[in-house]
């Protein structure tokens, strides 16, 4: 059994969300089954952060945390469907569904706990799994959500829960020294050492590590 998570820039259209499901494809013909972690399309949260804030410059944070948490369903519903459209038995499921239990800090909550009965139970009869990543519920199944990265969160949560290995896929060509996005100048690094990863994850680099999609 895997895990897999992919970030917003790898299902931000209907195209990468297709060919993240061929990639998908080609896991399960090699025999795995596979849990799929996905965050929303493109820049959807900053865009409904930015339509919660037009109508209050200080959104409710329970009232955020619900509409942030839209995002996510939207992709996992899409990956779904364009993984059953090639004939793999895949079904989409939130927190709630889920039983993602978290704090109940709205828009910064922890983990608590993962209902992995029915992930094992959704296994019987299906071969990929996608779940809703940066979002929870709290005991009372109110919707929380766990910050910037709260997605890589939720794979590495579920992957120790699971016991199983955990692939967090951008995509990106590879490490560089800086980020492309501010620097076009940056130099893509052929070679790096684990304390040269450490020391730029602990100046903020949010991907260390990454594999283009293919």
């Amino acid at each position: 059994m895997i895990v897999q998570k992919y970030g917003g820039s790898s299902v931000a259209t209907v195209e990468k969300i297709k060919r993240v499901a061929e990639k998908i494809k080609r896991v399960i013909q090699e025999g795995e089954k596979v849990c799929v972690v996905v965050s929303a399309m493109g820049k959807t949260t900053d865009e409904l952060i930015s339509l919660a804030k037009k109508i209050s410059s200080t959104p409710e944070p329970r009232e955020l945390d619900m509409l942030l948490s839209t995002g996510e369903q939207v992709t996992a519903a899409l990956l779904s469907i364009a993984l059953n459209d090639l004939g793999i038995p895949s079904v989409s499921l939130n927190a709630l569904q889920l039983e993602m239990i978290t704090t109940p800090d709205f828009n910064n909550a922890r983990i608590i706990d993962i209902n992995t009965e029915k992930l094992m139970e959704e296994f019987k009869t299906n071969d990929v799994i996608v779940v809703t990543g940066f979002q929870g519920i709290t005991d009372f199944k109110d919707v929380t959500t766990l910050g910037r990265g709260g997605s890589d969160t939720s794979a590495v949560a579920i992957a120790a829960k699971l016991n199983a290995r955990c692939e967090i896929y951008s995509d990106v060509p590879g490490i560089f020294a800086c980020d492309p996005r501010v620097v076009p100048s940056a130099k893509k690094l052929s070679y790096i050492t684990y304390d040269e990863l450490m020391e730029l994850a602990s100046m903020g680099a949010k991907v260390i590590i990454s594999e283009p999609l293919k």
